[in-house]
């Protein structure tokens, strides 16, 4: 898995979220944390099969009730997303996301810090 890449559809990256907060969980956990309104329990178990058959989560069958992990860290799929966004949609520019980012969000007073002592650690 680590070689591999992945790539969630923005309904599987929900999911992701979920299970990365959580750790472990049912896909009825998963369905009631994503609070959907327009998407059924089989929907997200559908997506829940697809994570598993794509080797992105594991899936304990051990007891009747199943219960899924995340195979992959957040970090990491988050840096993949991220850097494949900037190689596809901003010409491989990551000033050009990083201004479109702060553009389209307001970002709080603390979060503009944030960004400023990483920006002044990059130096």
């Amino acid at each position: 898995m680590s070689n591999q890449n992945i790539k969630p559809t923005e309904g599987e990256m929900e999911i992701l979220q979920v299970l990365w907060q959580k750790g472990n969980a049912t896909v009825r956990e998963v369905h009631e944390a994503l609070n959907k309104k327009d998407s059924g329990y089989t929907t997200t178990l559908k997506l829940m099969q697809i994570l598993h058959e794509k080797g992105i989560v594991e899936r304990d069958t051990s007891q009747k009730t199943h219960i899924y992990r995340a195979l992959v860290s957040q970090d990491k799929t988050e840096k993949q997303l991220v850097t494949k966004m900037i190689d596809n949609v901003f010409n491989g520019s990551a000033a050009r996301l990083v201004m479109q980012a702060l553009g389209n969000h307001s970002a709080s007073a603390d979060e503009i810090d944030e960004i400023k002592k990483y920006l002044d650690s990059l130096k």
